[in-house]
């Protein structure tokens, strides 16, 4: 089955950074869409970015924009996330998650894969 690592998150003051890996295996890496979802307490699974298995295409949360930016790295089959900006609103518990094809999906139920999530905290 495919496997996600999640490394990177932690504690980080406002306007910090932070970057987020997302490691994968047991998966044509090439074959998956790739993207980053949170989850911040009493709010709902949140899209933040995503990056398509070809052609170069992201997309982020109006939220993340100019803030985050997400990269791959085909030949270490591994994702990114690179927060800056960092602010307490962005607190929360982050998910990297794949999908076969190349459509960037913004709804959470439509990735089949996941990883464990890496808590972030951004103190004011």
């Amino acid at each position: 089955h495919v496997l996600l690592v999640v490394s990177g998150g932690g504690f980080v003051q406002a306007a910090g950074s932070l970057r987020l890996s997302c490691a994968a295996s047991n998966l044509t890496f090439t074959a998956f869409t790739m993207a980053w979802f949170r989850l911040a307490p009493g709010k709902e699974r949140e899209f933040v970015s995503g990056f398509s298995r070809s052609g170069g295409i992201t997309n982020y949360a109006d939220s993340v924009k100019g803030r985050f930016t997400i990269t791959r790295d085909n030949a270490q089959n591994t994702v990114y996330l690179q927060m800056n900006s960092l602010k307490p609103e962005d607190t929360a518990v982050y998910y990297c998650a794949g999908r076969q094809g190349n459509l960037i999906y913004t709804q959470f139920n439509e990735y089949a894969d996941w990883g464990q999530g890496t808590k972030v905290t951004v103190s004011s």
